[in-house]
């Protein structure tokens, strides 16, 4: 049962520090058109690798202090400001010399009133410098640098949107999963609970009875690896308990609160995505005010609260949820920016895979979406997708495979970048 308050969409109003990344100055374009504001001329007169960073909800306050600052210091920076989210706040682009966080954080020793922001900065800092190159599995740990990860869907449900229906009896699905594994998909995502837009949600007690025979028997078969599809900890438990080390989670553990804790006690990874709204309302007129702003401030928040709850950096993945709660366009800006995702310092997991966006644009049925799914698919590796969640495992890995093979061919190790 969906917690009431989940109802209202959740605010991130907190202060926040995205990180551009390094080098392309494409996305500070990109940044400054969203702003409505055209690339500054002097733009390219800085270092080829200039710093740049987005920062959200400043106070108005701590806003003077720091652009007092940055006018003190403009032969090394330059920026833009727009008003906030809230009258009480702005938000602010910035961009410079690779020397710019430095001076900032040695001004705020001496200025109290800049440390806010020189706290948040440092943070931001960190966690695109200890990004973790294994993902934790309870006992298994996989290599993210290696290749991109294929996790197959096996949805065994009546009413999923593309699938449901087919493997409802526990041999259907367990021969799928069979051959899922075989075409090469690194995990298998079982899912007993359709989320489609307007899904009516199942007793627990249902949904375990659908997911935990299979779990367990996948697992005693294949050895596989296995991921729950629900937010529900008493289905996490059970299927922990059969054999599953990874719980994909639609609320981000938002919808129930012994989630996180129990995730925290049985080392079991988690996904988290982003959502808004639920799935019986999250289609009715989505809106965002800027939508990679709005869910990088949501997922930033939600690994925050993982990892306050005791769950390891080394077991989060973060999912901006393509077609939870979006439009068309929402979901193109979402797919165009997500390199900007990639500053949150954690593994990232795509699922466009038959997603209504990709029959919309390429005017094709549910059942005539693999060429758009593998599009996408390799679009979002090419910005930073550590994880792809598919319906079509053969084809799909066929193709990451080329593309990791040629990502790799003079390296030896995988550094795919935009």
């Amino acid at each position: 049962m969906f917690l009431s308050c989940i109802e209202r969409e959740t605010e991130t109003t907190a202060m926040r520090v995205r990180l551009l990344q390094q080098g392309d100055p494409t996305l500070m374009t990109h940044e400054l058109n969203c702003m409505g504001r055209p690339a500054p001329t002097d733009m390219m007169d800085h270092p080829t690798q200039p710093f740049a960073c987005k920062i959200t909800a400043i106070p108005n306050a701590l806003a003077i202090g720091v652009t007092a600052w940055l006018q003190r210091h403009e032969r090394m920076a330059w920026w833009h400001s727009v008003p906030g989210a809230t009258a009480e706040t702005i938000d602010l682009l910035v961009s410079g010399t690779r020397a710019l966080p430095a001076a900032l954080c040695d001004e705020a020793q001496h200025h109290p009133a800049l440390r806010p922001l020189a706290a948040a900065l440092q943070q931001a800092l960190q966690h695109a410098q200890d990004v973790p190159t294994h993902l934790h599995l309870r006992e298994t740990a996989l290599d993210l640098r290696q290749h991109t990860l294929v996790m197959g869907i096996l949805n065994v449900t009546p009413d999923s949107f593309s699938d449901g229906g087919l493997y409802l009896q526990p041999e259907q699905a367990l021969k799928h999963a069979e051959e899922m594994l075989s075409q090469g998909a690194d995990i298998i995502d079982v899912g007993g609970a359709s989320s489609r837009p307007g899904a009516t949600p199942v007793p627990a007690d249902v949904e375990r009875e659908r997911v935990i025979p299979v779990v367990r028997e996948m697992v005693r078969r294949f050895d596989a690896h296995i991921s729950v599809d629900t937010y529900r900890a008493s289905v996490a438990r059970a299927a922990v308990e059969a054999g599953a080390v990874m719980i994909n989670d639609i609320s981000a553990l938002r919808f129930d609160p012994a989630m996180a804790p129990w995730l925290a006690e049985c080392e079991a990874a988690v996904v988290l995505m982003h959502m808004q709204g639920t799935p019986q309302t999250m289609q009715k007129s989505p809106t965002y005010r800027h939508v990679i702003d709005d869910i990088y401030g949501f997922l930033a928040e939600r690994v925050e609260y993982a990892m306050h709850s005791g769950i390891a950096r080394q077991r989060i993945v973060c999912d901006p949820g393509f077609g939870f709660g979006k439009t068309l366009q929402h979901n193109v800006e979402l797919l165009h920016g997500l390199q900007h995702f990639r500053a949150l310092g954690q593994p990232l997991m795509v699922g466009t895979s038959r997603k209504s966006f990709l029959g919309r644009l390429l005017q094709r049925d549910v059942w005539d979406r693999l060429e758009g799914t593998i599009a996408s698919v390799l679009y979002a590796m090419l910005r930073g997708a550590a994880i792809v969640r598919v319906h079509d495992v053969g084809p799909v890995v066929q193709a990451v495979r080329l593309v990791n093979a040629v990502a790799t061919r003079s390296t030896g190790k995988t550094e795919i970048t935009p």
